[in-house]
């Protein structure tokens, strides 16, 4: 049965909607040209790394595929000073391992990556609209303030002590709005609390400030409905209003309306549901706004086949609102259809006008056997069609009649005599009695990989493992070389030994490291403190050749499999993450009336 939710759906528009952002679970960032409805660019193979450098600049991306788990998306621009002005584009990523990306979309490079900026995993994004920082925000509880042109960890403070899943800062940049077990607004200059509101039961999964920034909206999951929050500076407060919707809401959008007859300006709200409805409420003031009724834009779903259909029905993705025109009226943006080919497109919207918009199918490929036209019952399948001088020619050709392979294979065996059968089963039950000799035969013959890799040297045996281990043992005095052993204890044991004892366990040491009966995450730190603090004068020089040498190409060979383990890494996680979302869609499925 087909489905249509957009919970997992993460897009961003850049500021001046030209392009849009979409990312659907799969790792994969898809940047689109809303002018010409193309990809622009596809970001696929972003480059993992481990390293303990805050940023990191990429040239390009050739180490391969590497799915990252990405959990929040926001797009900035950046008016560099300069005589000549320029504006920078960044596509700014939070993922479900802590990192932070930057992404250029304009030379398709990743500019620069945080890494572990919150433990546990990123879950919001945001920044004033005069972007000269970046503000994050995660399962520790911490915010993370981040310049935006090189990607160094400016400053960071706690903002609760339960994980943050939603953020937003205001349109002047000087307070930032926070949401966990309660809504928080702080201080963005000495990160001091200035107002709390009582919050959601759930975790908030959209929030953002109005135009003015006297209003803050927020959402949270499994709740239906918009709470609209008034910033005065009391110390705690309940919402100013509450804006019912059918579903959960995914993302909000806001406008102020110039009302001359209030001392307030009025305010538009936007909001796409979990099915992909959009909803807006206009409103001169905050109660002509709680009494309004929601106008809502939908997609037309009779052209769908809804039986047999697999895989997710059309929806509205984003949303933005353009200018109010009137009081009553505003102009918004859309992101609809499918995911494959979203179509986007700009119209006018009337309060009280609900709106249907039919979706395109052009540049979409289908099944052969999934039809677009739904018949009514008592009609028939078969079309008639009219003859005229223009296609009367036609019809004098022969009619082409496609073939099922299906239905020779039935034809086949239909035709197939009773004898012909018999004599069949009866030579292949032979043919399956010698199969199955030849192969306990080469059961017996068949040797496993490990005892092949032990007869032609490359790993030791059992007894040398043994050997190993027990020599080991003997040289560092009963010190386990299986447990994790302090820098300083590693160091003051080389030192005491005597230089050619020091080279013994050098060589015992690589010999385990290259047999795998010890590993490397042990063994290496006692090889660096052995090369760092011993003089290798005093030691034959064919020895020490000999020994570095294999030393360099064991150390080449296992850093050449660690790419490959780090894209197995990401992707093994992007899976557990789908696996658990997927999960708890079974689980605790959303309420829907």
């Amino acid at each position: 049965m087909a489905s249509t939710d957009v919970r997992g759906i993460l897009t961003a528009f850049n500021p001046s909607l030209d392009f849009f952002a979409i990312t659907a679970g799969d790792g994969r960032v898809k940047i689109w040209d809303t002018l010409k409805g193309q990809v622009h660019t596809e970001f696929a193979d972003i480059t993992s790394t481990h390293s303990t450098a805050t940023t990191l600049h990429h040239k390009s991306s050739i180490n391969g595929h590497l799915a990252l788990d990405y959990t929040c998306i926001k797009w900035f621009s950046f008016e560099k000073k300069r005589k000549r002005k320029h504006i920078s584009s960044l596509l700014v990523l939070g993922t479900g391992g802590g990192d932070v990306l930057a992404l250029d979309v304009a030379s398709a490079q990743l500019t620069w990556r945080l890494t572990d900026c919150h433990p546990g995993g990123v879950r919001a994004i945001a920044s004033s609209a005069n972007v000269s920082s970046i503000y994050t925000a995660g399962v520790d509880g911490m915010v993370c303030v981040i310049d935006f042109m090189t990607g160094n960890l400016l400053e960071k403070f706690k903002a609760s002590t339960k994980p943050v899943s939603c953020m937003s800062v205001s349109p002047d940049g000087n307070t930032l709005a926070t949401a966990a077990a309660q809504l928080k607004i702080f201080n963005c200059s000495n990160h001091k609390k200035i107002q709390k509101f009582s919050g959601h039961p759930g975790s908030v999964r959209c929030m953002l400030f109005t135009e003015d920034g006297k209003y803050v909206l927020s959402s949270a999951v499994g709740e239906r409905y918009v709470a609209v929050w008034r910033i005065d500076g009391a110390k705690k407060q309940s919402a100013s209003c509450v804006l019912a919707m059918e579903h959960p809401a995914v993302f909000l959008d806001s406008r102020c309306i110039d009302s001359g007859e209030h001392d307030e300006a009025g305010i538009c709200v936007l909001a796409i549901s979990e099915i992909g409805i959009c909803y807006l409420w206009f409103g001169n003031s905050i109660e002509e706004l709680r009494n309004a009724k929601p106008t809502k834009i939908s997609l037309s779903l009779e052209d769908m086949p809804s039986r047999n259909y697999k895989g997710a029905l059309p929806a509205i993705y984003a949303a933005k609102l353009q200018g109010i025109q009137k009081p009553a009226s505003g102009q918004v943006f859309l992101v609809y259809g499918l995911l494959v080919k979203p179509s986007f497109r700009k119209i006018l919207v009337h309060s009280g006008a609900d709106i249907k918009l039919n979706v395109s199918h052009d540049g979409v490929l289908l099944p052969m056997s999934q039809s677009l036209v739904k018949y009514k019952k008592g009609t028939n399948a078969q079309t008639a069609t009219a003859l005229d001088r223009a296609n009367a020619e036609d019809a004098l050709l022969p009619i082409p009649k496609v073939f099922d392979s299906h239905e020779k294979e039935k034809a086949f065996q239909n035709s197939l005599d009773k004898d012909v059968i018999d004599d069949f089963h009866r030579s292949s039950k032979d043919d399956s009695v010698e199969i199955e000799d030849d192969m306990a035969q080469s059961e017996i013959d068949v040797i496993c990989m490990e005892d092949r890799m032990r007869s032609l040297g490359m790993i030791s045996s059992e007894s040398d493992y043994a050997s190993n281990i027990e020599l080991c043992c003997k040289l560092l005095k009963g010190i386990d070389l299986e447990a994790t052993i302090p820098v300083k204890k590693i160091r003051a044991a080389v030192l005491s030994m005597k230089s050619t004892k020091a080279w013994k366990l050098l060589e015992v040491l690589l010999a385990a490291w290259k047999s795998r009966s010890s590993s490397g995450k042990y063994i290496l730190p006692w090889i660096y403190s052995i090369l760092v603090n011993h003089d290798l004068n005093h030691i034959p020089r064919q020895y020490v050749t000999c020994t570095l040498n294999s030393l360099d190409k064991i150390t080449n060979f296992r850093g050449a499999t660690h790419q490959p383990l780090l894209q197995l890494s990401g992707r093994l996680q992007l899976l557990t993450s789908q696996v658990q979302s997927h999960f708890l869609k079974l689980v605790w499925p959303s309420v829907e009336c």
